[in-house]
């Protein structure tokens, strides 16, 4: 066997930073708690808002708009928006696999172009514009190449590059890769080789199915509602000292009602309950994937990564609206009741439904904003990274940094370098910093600002100054580090300071290729053949 360590990255799929035991939740995830208790537990991690644009940057070490999907997978006409991974980019597993890896996939792709869930037999996977994942760097694939699947009977499912037909009838999605991505690891072994797996969940994204076993642990944890839920946890997270300053939560969105005018309360309830069984079984399926390493001698020698892609989402899933999009029968012919209907409750096979903004404004405590947008809510993910004897921090650590950061992290690790070509293409350059040295306790403090734009909303944030701006909305400038909710605009105050990081971010936004919204937004709605993108 080398001695080269074995890398595991598992993204988590719209989970919120406060959705952790060991970020202040009462949903139950010991295995993930105790990786983070044992290893490093990073608070200030950003992603990109967004599930395509997150996957693109973490697999590539680009920006998203570099990588080619600067918002989803529609192809916008430009090659900052083509909406799959650009030829001029490698992702993690093309930079392994030179390296001596064996690169492994369980889970979601994303990143390979649109499809549309109702029209499969129309679908042109490996396509030069729906790239798989085994045509960028993995030796083995098992999962979904879209972005949303049902859980208990998914519309379209690869292993390797062929379609899965059949399923059984204890079928569950996050059961099931992890299944197949402890399979590709024991090969691995077998094969005398190093490892790099990604794990790619799609829990807790919508639509809201666990099991009923799972779903009972919640039973009357949630009747308390959203306003108890949210100060709660963040009470806990004080009382951890989760974070170097026990910063004011932000109020309810304005959007959310009070949990006592909230009508259906038994519903909502049931809906929470259904996303942290969810959760729960994550957790579940990684310690299998934990206690599986150990069995085969190879935990001590795996650097384990964890984190989410955006935050928690506060799509409402009409029946009109996204729902619309997605198979409306199970493959054995059963009916789907299709978008969030309060007479009909969450979490089995022949139901279709999100947890929707009041709960995901929990999921996101303390912070502001939802997936999508780049306020903290939107772009905040704790980092968990565990590697036995090479990794140990007593406390959280705060220094901000960002999802591009992963890739030069784990070459570091694997002590390889980027390639700088690849199938007669010229790789450009990668974007992040390395983390290895703040995971190893060391002073570290990023270099370069970081830039996030979705949608028209953009932020920038060097040290500990934040700019942040919703689309069609002014800047706001805010002190993260003694006020990371944003509640308290220092814009007019610094003039100066958001006068340079406006200069900043729009020389970034011209470079990378950044559309304005306005342009963007109707060449997105003719793609989907949508009157809006909010679902």
């Amino acid at each position: 066997m080398s001695d080269k360590p074995n890398i595991i990255l598992i993204l988590a799929d719209d989970l919120g930073f406060a959705d952790l035991g060991c970020t202040g939740s009462e949903i139950r995830t010991p295995n993930i708690d105790g990786l983070a208790r044992d290893g490093a537990l990073l608070t200030a991690m950003y992603n990109c808002a967004r599930c395509c644009p997150t996957r693109a940057s973490l697999l590539t070490g680009l920006y998203p708009h570099n990588a080619g999907i600067g918002h989803m997978g529609a192809d916008l006409g430009t090659p900052a928006y083509r909406g799959f991974l650009r030829n001029d980019c490698a992702t993690i597993a093309e930079h392994l696999r030179a390296a001596g890896y064996r690169t492994c996939m369980s889970g979601k792709w994303h990143v390979g172009g649109d499809f549309m869930a109702r029209e499969v037999d129309s679908w042109r996977v490996g396509d030069i514009d729906h790239p798989t994942p085994r045509q960028r760097g993995f030796d083995r694939f098992y999962g979904i190449v879209d972005g949303v699947t049902h859980f208990f009977s998914p519309h379209y499912m690869l292993e390797d590059d062929t379609r899965v037909e059949t399923f059984p009838d204890d079928f569950y999605f996050t059961d099931a890769i992890t299944d197949r991505a402890i399979g590709m690891v024991a090969e691995a072994v077998e094969m005398e080789q190093p490892f790099f797996l990604y794990l790619a969940h799609t829990a807790p994204h919508w639509p809201l199915h666990a099991h009923p076993e799972d779903i009972a642990r919640y039973d009357g944890v949630y009747g308390r509602g959203w306003d108890a839920l949210r100060g709660s946890r963040h009470e806990t997270m004080n009382a951890m000292g989760l974070f170097q300053t026990n910063w004011q939560i932000s109020p309810r969105d304005e959007d959310v009602c009070p949990w006592e005018a909230a009508p259906h309360k038994d519903w909502e309830a049931r809906k929470m309950a259904t996303y942290a069984a969810m959760v729960d079984r994550m957790d579940q399926s990684i310690g299998t994937l934990l206690a599986a390493l150990k069995r085969m001698g190879q935990f001590d020698n795996t650097l384990i990564l964890f984190l989410s892609d955006n935050g928690g989402c506060a799509e409402f899933m009409a029946e009109d609206g996204w729902a619309k999009f997605f198979p409306d029968t199970t493959h054995d012919g059963r009916h789907i009741e299709m978008g969030n209907r309060p007479e009909i409750m969450p979490g089995g096979a022949l139901t279709y439904q999100s947890y929707d903004k009041p709960w995901a404004n929990v999921s996101n405590a303390p912070f502001r904003k939802f997936k999508h947008y780049v306020h903290e809510g939107g772009i905040s993910t704790p980092l968990i990274a565990h590697w036995p004897g090479r990794i140990a921090a007593p406390v959280p650590l705060h220094a901000a940094c960002h999802v591009v950061d992963i890739l030069p992290t784990i070459l570091e690790v694997a002590g390889a370098q980027p390639v700088a070509e690849l199938d007669g293409h010229g790789m450009q350059p990668l974007q992040g910093e390395s983390l290895l040295g703040l995971l190893r306790g060391k002073d570290w403090e990023r270099a370069q600002p970081i830039f996030f734009e979705h949608e028209g909303n953009s932020a920038i944030r060097l040290g500990q100054f934040k700019l942040v701006r919703l689309h069609g909305h002014d800047w706001e400038l805010y002190d993260v580090e003694a006020d990371r909710t944003e509640l308290h605009d220092l814009i007019r105050g610094e003039p100066d300071r958001a006068k340079a990081l406006v200069a900043q971010y729009q020389d970034w936004a011209d470079k990378t290729g950044v559309l304005d919204w306005s342009i963007a937004l109707p060449r997105l709605l003719a793609a989907w053949q949508m009157d809006n993108a909010e679902g």
